[in-house]
Formats: structure tokens, C-alpha cells, sequence
């Protein structure tokens, strides 16, 4: 589950970087908005989300090891709740940025509202990934 969980985070990563892209060449062209680039990252972001959630209730590092002494541990306060948080709260922005886009008429500000939540949002991820201990890049 760890290698899956680690493999659709690539597939988000690149999901991401690629809706932006796009979202930033239509934005700066005065093309119209492209749901279906930005559906692509919002599904990766909801499939990674439901992988991590099961990852979390299953996994030794996750909430069981939910104590006081997690706050003490560096490594522990990462998996247990730095990084939960704050996959959820980009996933959360990414989800707002692409509902908000929908009910918006305008295709230029359709693609600045994508293009500011995604962006957030995936700093936020970047902020919080496990880089020493991803099992991509072991």
C-alpha cells in the first residue's frame, strides 16, 4: 500500500505541474478554460487522498502511532500529523479551485481561480512530502 500511495503521488505531482501549465498558457493566450485539464488533477488529488486515508487507519506510522510522544519526534509528528494535514488542506484547495471555476462564466477568471488554488495547493504538498523515505526514490 506504501509503494501505490508512493507511485499516485508522482501521478499527482505530474497531474498537477501539467493542469497549471496549461491552466497559465490558456490564462496568458485568452484561451477558454479547460475543465478537463483541471478535472485530471483534482481526480489524481482525490485518488491519492483515498489511498493515504487508508494508509493512515492501517499503518504502524499513521494514527496509531497517535500519542504525546509523537509531538516529541520529528520523523513521528511528519507521518502522523504534519503531513496528513497538509495533504488534506491542498487537496481541499484543489478542490475549491476547481469547484469555484465551474460556476464562473468568465473563461479568464475560470482559469486564474484554477490556477491560484492549484498552485497553493501544490506547494503545500511539496511542503509536506517524505522526500528521505519515499519509496519512489529508494
Amino acid at each position: 500500500m506504501t509503494h501505490l500511495h508512493s507511485t499516485l503521488a508522482i501521478v499527482l505531482l505530474l497531474a498537477l505541474v501539467i493542469s497549471i501549465i496549461i491552466t497559465l498558457v490558456n490564462l496568458a493566450g485568452n484561451k477558454p478554460y479547460n475543465r478537463k485539464i483541471a478535472l485530471i488533477g483534482l481526480i489524481s488529488a482525490h485518488l491519492q487522498l483515498v489511498t493515504g486515508l487508508i494508509l493512515y487507519f492501517i499503518s504502524a506510522r499513521g494514527f496509531q502511532n497517535l500519542s504525546g510522544d509523537t509531538m516529541g519526534d520529528s520523523v513521528s509528528r511528519l507521518y502522523t500529523v504534519e503531513h496528513p494535514i497538509a495533504m488534506l488542506l491542498g487537496i481541499i484547495l484543489i478542490t475549491v479551485g476547481y469547484s469555484k471555476s465551474k460556476k464562473i462564466a468568465d473563461a479568464k477568471q475560470a482559469n486564474k481561480t484554477v490556477l491560484i488554488y492549484y498552485i497553493i495547493g501544490l506547494i503545500l504538498i511539496l511542503s509536506r512530502i517524505p522526500y528521505a523515505t519515499w519509496s519512489i526514490l529508494n
